[in-house]
């Protein structure tokens, strides 16, 4: 019988479609009678429908059939030698890799591999391994390490090469993250405009947050919500500049939002998100066209779970991806915004007399 904690890693494996957990285990969902690998592209399942099993075989004799997108009965060589590569620089992630050393490891060409790795992962090895040495990094703090003994063991050479990659990985400083964002401090704005009211919060760093709503109160709720442990206080004039630039895109403005983020994403969350900005205003694309170009063409619902999770409305244009015959999908403030978002781009850009 599989521990409670054993069960939640297992079920955060699924969620994350993590192809380092194939071949440790498969998930079978009681409502299809099919079991799959943890990395299978097919829709989540309600976690109350899912069952675990150490393997196929066992799968089968509990009654469920294979899942014929996955192929959880077969061997898979492309995915056993991703696997093995993900090992690897599980084991050596402080080390130096490059995709020489790496390809000889596990007898593939460079090109290869680095072709192969995303396809199946959505990033590459070395996306992969700087994702890694953060973990490991986060490991050590969170385990009373010291910063810089932390950095160390995690293979970041200098304090430099480590705040660099912060800012991406961990929404704040180093020194912050090891205080688990106690005393960070969030400054927040909420103004009107034609589709309800906005919320506009940002640290010293750039913009956390950007949500709509119908509710001033409950917007501010929710950011409280989100950043329990940081100090929030409500600073209108200092992020007037932020929101009179966001003003101005409601207004008919086809001026880029590029204002500074700091925000926190996985490697592959930050490839779809980095996707969205580079959609021309006016223009959109489909989720299966947004999961081509991330490098794993059948994952549409993990692409729609990364543009869900976005934090910062507008600035990342999630209101821009589409299903594929054009019809509008889910949007986190409501179809109605969706809509009005993307007809308003498509207006020409108002010219002054």
């Amino acid at each position: 019988m599989n521990s409670a904690a054993e069960q939640t890693r297992k079920w955060r494996s699924v969620l994350e479609r993590d192809a380092r957990a194939d071949g440790a285990f498969v998930y079978a969902v009681r409502t299809t009678g099919v079991y799959c690998r943890p990395s299978c592209p097919s829709r989540r399942p309600k976690p109350e429908s899912v069952e675990f099993f150490a393997a196929p075989a066992v799968a089968e004799r509990a009654g469920y059939r294979p899942c014929k997108r996955c192929s959880p009965h077969q061997a898979d060589r492309q995915r056993a030698a991703v696997l093995a590569a993900c090992r690897h620089i599980d084991a050596h992630s402080s080390e130096r890799l490059t995709l020489q050393t790496l390809g000889r490891k596990i007898g593939l060409s460079p090109h290869h591999l680095q072709r192969l790795f995303k396809q199946i992962t959505g990033v590459s090895p070395r996306d992969y391994q700087e994702a890694r040495r953060i973990a490991q990094f986060k490991h050590g703090v969170r385990n009373g390490r010291t910063i810089t003994a932390a950095m160390l063991d995690s293979g970041f050479g200098s304090s430099s090469r480590l705040y660099e990659k912060s800012a991406r990985h961990l929404g704040m400083t180093p020194a912050r993250y090891r205080k688990q964002g106690d005393g960070l401090a969030i400054a927040y704005t909420i103004f009107s405009s034609p589709l309800g009211e906005v919320l506009l919060a940002a640290t010293p760093q750039g913009i956390c947050k950007v949500s709509l709503g119908t509710g001033a109160s409950r917007l501010e709720a929710e950011l409280r919500a989100e950043f329990g442990a940081a100090v929030i206080k409500r600073d209108d004039r200092k992020l007037r500049a932020y929101a009179k630039k966001i003003a101005g895109y409601f207004g008919g403005s086809h001026a880029a939002l590029d204002l500074p983020l700091d925000i926190r994403a996985t490697a592959f969350q930050r490839k779809v998100w980095n996707i969205l900005k580079s959609i021309p205003h006016g223009a959109t694309r489909s989720y299966s066209d947004i999961a081509r170009r991330a490098g794993m063409p059948t994952a549409v619902r993990a692409v729609a779970t990364a543009i869900a999770s976005n934090p910062v409305a507008l600035l990342i244009p999630c209101h821009r991806a589409v299903r594929k015959n054009g019809d509008l999908a889910g949007y986190r403030w409501g179809l109605a915004r969706k809509a009005a978002l993307l007809a308003q781009e498509t207006k020409p850009t108002k010219i002054r007399a």
